[in-house]
């Protein structure tokens, strides 16, 4: 499992999140999370949407939590926040693909 960096994204602009992104590891990424921070995902298929899993490791009341899935259509790019939901060892979140072609990954932080 790939350990993606955090790039600070300054409020006023300044970044561009699809300049800064990686290429999705086979076995998953993990990513840090809390306020402020999301993955950006960028599917680069033509025509195969491809769908992202957030491990969530919680429970509430001795019950698991789902896991959180994402869709991102083909051609496109979506933002998911990084919840301290999805924390797990050392507050990393745990990230899954369905495929990785064509599919690239980043994370950023909101800063001043």
């Amino acid at each position: 499992m790939a350990v993606l960096p955090v790039t600070v994204a300054p409020i006023a602009g300044g970044v561009s999140q699809t300049d800064n992104l990686v290429a999705a590891a086979a076995g998953g990424d993990s990513a840090p999370t809390g306020p402020g921070r999301f993955l950006v995902v960028k599917n680069a298929d033509a025509t195969a949407a491809h769908t992202v899993t957030l491990v969530t490791p919680g429970t509430v009341a001795g019950l698991g939590v789902a896991d959180a899935t994402v869709t991102v259509a083909a051609g496109k790019v979506s933002m998911i926040p990084l919840g301290r939901v999805f924390a797990g060892t050392a507050g990393r979140a745990a990230l899954t693909y369905d495929a990785v072609t064509s599919l690239s990954v980043g994370v950023f932080e909101l800063g001043t």
